[in-house]
């Protein structure tokens, strides 16, 4: 890997790794505060912060992590693209579990298409579903409308959404939600049981737009959105997913606004979280 910090407990060479992780550190498409290209690195830092095992979980089994580094940080997104299909693919094909550190919530789509037979369960507070946005259909606003083109529509599904364009009711394939307020009126066991009966495929690919959680939990982001999730919703969120999970990323964790660097340190524990709940439903 590149030089700098690994992301902790990360000492397994590829070959006997069960899990792989990636930094992806683009956000050439960011529309308001760029600053997510720092994240890999800014995540990797705050994973030093934990237990290598959450007790909650115990026992659990050890699991072999790889940190792959970083990959280059292109200017255009086709360029991006064809270097996650390149790197990620032996992982997958491996079947080894992967887990991406964006950068913004464009790397999520190519990272999808590696796939064969997921669903893509998505928290955020955007629903990204623009054909286009800012002349490109690349843009990070436009994330789960690439997924959609990949995976189908009725395989994705959106948790914590309270911001939508117009543009993005006004069509006959909405991609599949549920907003903030409702899951605050139905809680959020309710809002993950309608996902999880939504879609169609049993692998799922969950990916974590951290501005899905509540700005005053995660300030460090480039598309602030009031009335979120809690970090606790998130957490449960990927304990429900168990068995099914396929892969995860975090996304669009901006350090130059993460005063404090508490939202590092959550995306990180998403992550350990998320290896975590792999380890259990596949390595015991």
């Amino acid at each position: 890997m590149p030089a700098g910090i690994s992301f902790a407990d990360a000492e397994s060479s590829f070959s006997d790794a069960d899990a792989v992780i990636f930094g992806i550190p683009y956000d050439r498409t960011t529309s308001f505060r760029a600053g997510s290209r720092e994240a890999p690195g800014a995540v990797r830092r705050a994973s030093y912060n934990f237990e290598v095992k959450h007790f909650e979980h115990l026992p659990l089994p050890d699991v072999r992590i790889h940190d792959f580094g970083d990959l280059d940080d292109h200017i255009f997104p086709e360029d991006m693209h064809e270097e996650i299909r390149f790197s990620l693919s032996p992982a997958i094909h491996d079947k080894k579990f992967t887990v991406a550190i964006g950068g913004e919530h464009s790397v999520t789509p190519p990272i999808v298409g590696c796939f064969d037979g997921v669903s893509v369960i998505s928290v955020d507070a955007h629903l990204d579903s623009r054909d286009e946005f800012m002349g490109s259909p690349h843009s990070h606003a436009c994330a789960m409308r690439r997924c959609a083109d990949i995976v189908g529509t009725d395989n994705v599904f959106v948790l914590g959404v309270r911001s939508i364009s117009e543009e993005e009711l006004d069509r006959d394939d909405i991609i599949p939600h549920i907003t903030s307020y409702e899951i605050m009126e139905s809680g959020i066991d309710a809002a993950i049981r309608k996902a999880l009966d939504s879609v169609r495929n049993e692998r799922i690919y969950l990916t974590i737009d951290i501005d899905g959680v509540d700005p005053a939990f995660a300030p460090g982001t480039g598309t602030q959105e009031p009335f979120g999730l809690l970090p606790m919703d998130v957490k449960k969120i990927i304990n429900a997913v168990g068995d099914r999970l396929a892969g995860m990323d975090v996304v669009e964790i901006s350090p130059p606004y993460d005063h404090g660097g508490i939202t590092s340190v959550l995306g990180a524990r998403y992550i350990k979280e998320g290896v975590s709940i792999f380890a259990k439903h596949n390595l015991i």
